[in-house]
């Protein structure tokens, strides 16, 4: 029998003061509360009422057990109210792993927004380009830009971000006097987190996007960056395209691991990033 169950009819019959009453109050038959009673004892080896055909009486363990129902099934009730608000209200701590190039201050006005809106949201920010293992490294979801997405992963488009090789126009100013411009005399600035279908006979590499960025704009080759990191540069002209057929968007998604009791903090962020980037697409899985 269900142990926990028993417990609850076990109070149930002290507070009722009579197996009859705890029957109307659980709508369980007499012989099945008797039978509750009967495994808690028997799971406890000892005695917990004394029985006369007139009326109930805890003995010293059972009194002694009592108390600590009380308490034990209070608690599990009130982390069942906790719980449940969860998944009504966005609270709690919500960890999410995204990449290196979202350290901009767009994106971090953003996230202040959102912290706004739901105070009782407390973010835990991963930014790694490599891939993460949410279940394993413990992530509620991700923000992912991959054409490589896992089939356990539930994942909804939220925009589309361009990429464009870029360059400083003092380093496009050298590269046209010291050579012709064939592609692979560039010096590209290559990310090792990814595969890019190019080739550079002079590199420099990192596994850091912004390095990689900040390299670009110290005039030390051609770098393949999202627009989202570095629109304001190439508006200021800190940083020029490239025209090349690899220029093109990539889809933004955030992918998380199971619909099915998904906690109101995980909701919020979803539909608040799809709300921000006015994406409007359907969910669907991998």
């Amino acid at each position: 029998m269900d142990t926990l169950q028993s417990m609850k009819i076990f109070r149930q019959i002290v507070e009722s003061g009579s197996f009859s009453k705890a029957e109307d109050q659980l709508d369980l038959s007499v012989s099945m509360v008797s039978k509750h009673l009967s495994h808690l004892e028997n799971y406890l080896q000892a005695k917990l009422l004394n029985r006369t055909s007139r009326k109930l009486s805890l003995t010293e363990m059972g009194e002694h057990y009592y108390q600590r129902c009380i308490a034990a099934l209070d608690d599990l009730e009130e982390a069942k109210q906790v719980v449940s608000q969860g998944t009504i209200h966005p609270q709690g701590t919500l960890k999410i792993t995204m990449p290196v190039w979202f350290a901009t201050q767009k994106f971090a006005d953003l996230l202040a927004e959102y912290c706004r809106r739901y105070p009782k949201v407390n973010l835990q920010l991963s930014l790694d380009n490599h891939h993460a293992d949410l279940v394993g490294q413990g992530f509620d979801l991700a923000l992912k830009v991959t054409a490589y997405l896992s089939e356990n992963l539930i994942v909804k488009p939220i925009t589309n971000i361009a990429f464009h090789w870029v360059a400083s126009p003092q380093y496009l100013t050298q590269f046209a006097q010291q050579s012709e411009q064939q592609w692979d005399q560039h010096r590209g600035l290559i990310p090792t987190y990814t595969h890019l279908d190019q080739h550079f006979t002079d590199t420099i590499a990192s596994d850091n996007t912004l390095m990689l960025y900040q390299l670009a704009l110290a005039g030390q080759g051609v770098a393949y960056l999202p627009s989202y990191l570095c629109e304001v540069d190439i508006q200021a002209g800190k940083l020029q395209i490239i025209p090349h057929p690899a220029n093109r968007n990539h889809t933004l998604y955030v992918a998380y691991m199971n619909r099915q009791f998904m906690s109101a903090k995980v909701r919020s962020f979803i539909d608040f990033m799809a709300e921000n980037f006015r994406c409007k697409k359907r969910e669907y899985p991998f």
